[in-house]
Parts: C-alpha cells; sequence; structure tokens
C-alpha cells in the first residue's frame, strides 16, 4: 500500500558511507535523509516516546509522523541506548565510544545528562553534515555547553570540534587513512581501550568490500572492541522490494543490500572480518523484550490502525551485535536482549 511505502521509506535514515559531492545542497540525499531521520525522532519525542531535550537545537517541528514510524524510532533509540548502558556498566570509564554516520545524533548530551562515565565520544560523518552540526553547536547554548568546560582546549574548524570528551570529525568512511587520522590520532583515542564503534544504517549504503575493509580495520587496531549495527534484513521480499525501489529513487543506492538477505548472511559478514562472535535480532525481537511497563506505557502514547504494519517495518530491520577481546571468556558475551 501508499502507506506502507512511505512507512517503510522513513524508517531508512542514512549514515555517512556514500561519497561526497563537491558541492551539498538540502537537495542532496545524504543531507536530507539524516534532516529525515532527525524531523522523525523530534516529532518521536514530542509525542512522548523517549526524553531529548537536545534534538530540538538540530530540526524544526514537522508535520505529525504515522505511529508506526515514531514506534519504530523507539525500537531503535531503545534498543542501541540499551546495549550501549550494557557496555558502559560491564567496562567502566576507562572506554571510548565511535558514533559513524552520526548525523544529528544527540548521544553524547543525552549520556552527560544521564552522568555516564567515559574517556571519549567521537562522532563521525560526511564533512557535509558534521559541518553543519558544527554550525548549530556553535550557534546553540545548550550544545556548547554541554561539550566544554573551563578546563577544556576547544579545537574547530568548519567541519571537525574537539572539546574535552566529545570529537566531531568529518570523513568519507571508505577513506581509511583519513578516518583514522581523525578518528584515532587528531581525537586521542587509545586503541588499547574497551571501544564501542556503533553504525545505524551505515553498512547498507557501503558496497560489501567497503564494508569489510573498514570492519577489518577496526579488528586489526582495536583489542577489545564491540559493534552494534542496525541496517535492512530479510530483504527478499515484496514489502523490501517497494522500499529499495523507492530509495532508488531518491538516489539512495543499497550497495551492501547483498548482506541483508537474513540475519544469519548479516551475522556472517561481520564475523568474516575479524570479529569473534556476532548476533543478530530482528527489530520485533527487540521490541517485544522490552519490559512489560514500559511497553505498556509507549503503546499508550498513541492508538495504532495497523498492528501488521508495525511488524513489518521491524521484520525488515536489524540490531547486530559483535565483538572482539574482552577477556576469557569476554565479558562482551553479556550483551544481548533478553
Amino acid at each position: 500500500t501508499g502507506r506502507a511505502t512511505a512507512a517503510a521509506l522513513a524508517f531508512v535514515a542514512v549514515g555517512a558511507s556514500r561519497p561526497s559531492a563537491s558541492k551539498m545542497t538540502d537537495e542532496d540525499p545524504v543531507i536530507q535523509t539524516n534532516l529525515d531521520a532527525a524531523v522523525s525522532k523530534r516529532d518521536a519525542v514530542t509525542k512522548g516516546y523517549w526524553s531529548d531535550p537536545y534534538i530540538q537545537y538540530f530540526v524544526k517541528p514537522s508535520e505529525r509522523k504515522a505511529p508506526e514510524i515514531s514506534r519504530g524510532y523507539y525500537a531503535r533509540v531503545h534498543g542501541v541506548k540499551t546495549l550501549l548502558d550494557k557496555f558502559l556498566k560491564l567496562v567502566g570509564p576507562d572506554c571510548q565510544i565511535v558514533n559513524l554516520g552520526a548525523g544529528f545524533d544527540t548521544l553524547f548530551w543525552r549520556l552527560m545528562d544521564d552522568k555516564a562515565q567515559f574517556k571519549s565520544l567521537v562522532e563521525v560523518d560526511l564533512p557535509a553534515v558534521t559541518t553543519r552540526k558544527v554550525y548549530y553547536i556553535r550557534l546553540r547554548k545548550p550544545l556548547l555547553k554541554g561539550i566544554v568546560t573551563e578546563d577544556d582546549d576547544v579545537k574547530v574548524n568548519s567541519s571537525d570540534l574537539h572539546a574535552g570528551h566529545y570529537h566531531l570529525v568529518g570523513c568519507d568512511l571508505r577513506e581509511l587513512d583519513v578516518f583514522e587520522a581523525k578518528v584515532v590520532h587528531e581525537s586521542g583515542l587509545d586503541v588499547s581501550l574497551p571501544t564501542l564503534f556503533i553504525a545505524e544504517c551505515v553498512l547498507v549504503y557501503m558496497s560489501c568490500d567497503e564494508s569489510s575493509a573498514l570492519l577489518s580495520w577496526i579488528t586489526r587496531n582495536f583489542p577489545h572492541a564491540v559493534l552494534v549495527t542496525y541496517d535492512p534484513v530479510n530483504m527478499d521480499d515484496k514489502f523490501a522490494e517497494v522500499m529499495v525501489e523507492n530509495l532508488k529513487q531518491r538516489n539512495c543506492l543499497l550497495a551492501g543490500l547483498q548482506a541483508c538477505t537474513t540475519l544469519k548472511t548479516q551475522e556472517e559478514r561481520i564475523r568474516s572480518t575479524g570479529w569473534e562472535a556476532c548476533t543478530a535480532w530482528t527489530m520485533s525481537q527487540v521490541y517485544h523484550s522490552i519490559p512489560a511497563p514500559e511497553l505498556h506505557r509507549v503503546e499508550k502514547l498513541e492508538m495504532l490502525d495497523e498492528q501488521e504494519l508495525l511488524e513489518q517495518l521491524l521484520t525488515h530491520y536489524c540490531l547486530c551485535v559483535a565483538y572482539k577481546g574482552g577477556g576469557s571468556p569476554s565479558v562482551f558475551a553479556k550483551l544481548q536482549f533478553t
């Protein structure tokens, strides 16, 4: 149906994997789909799905999104945050977080509000996206106040910002030399520390060779690492076909689609790049793992006309958790949905 098509489209957010053009405009798909995701998140926050006082500084209010879209984004945000919180609890404060294709994500500020303890958080995206994020951070006092203390030495240019525990860098994830220089050296990462890499709707926009090169780079350089990915799955049916075709019309080509056929192909693709273990769950499994009182609260926020449409959305996306190191047996094996 047309509504299913719109829902499938709106539930995809593009990461930082595709090449940057020499001149970016608001119409460019990289910029626009990042904005689409931020707008959908702001709408869900306004409705009460989760708390995020910072998303308002990156996007303006929009028309109300369909309930299944808000529930889908809620499941995604809840799933990633659940794994992140478990990671921080398992490893303690001597750890790092790298958010690949971060877009206008507000994770750092929300972690600060939670008084989370970690050494540093690095956000990576295309320069066209990070340039705008740097601009908003410098413009909005609550954002700037969240990353800067009196003792911090702030370094900033048009696309990069380094301040205390927070680092924002612009680069193409396929250019690994630039990636290493900016993410490790300029951001001051310690490769010996436990490090969590987050990649939401990023790998699917890279060819399998390109994403494998990135994932292999991580396992070669970080002996104790965790990877959390969010990508399409079960992409061999009619619903997926409609979604892919509509994305093509927006110049959003899913170059890594062959890894998205099943949960097993997702797991195998990641394991083949040096990760010791990998487990994938559909977002339906993640959604139904949410504690009953919280799920009851969320499901009272809006009436859902078509439960089947929500289930279709949730079964066509997945969260994967992979790890390397972490001791023997690995403490990272506890990063599960129960």
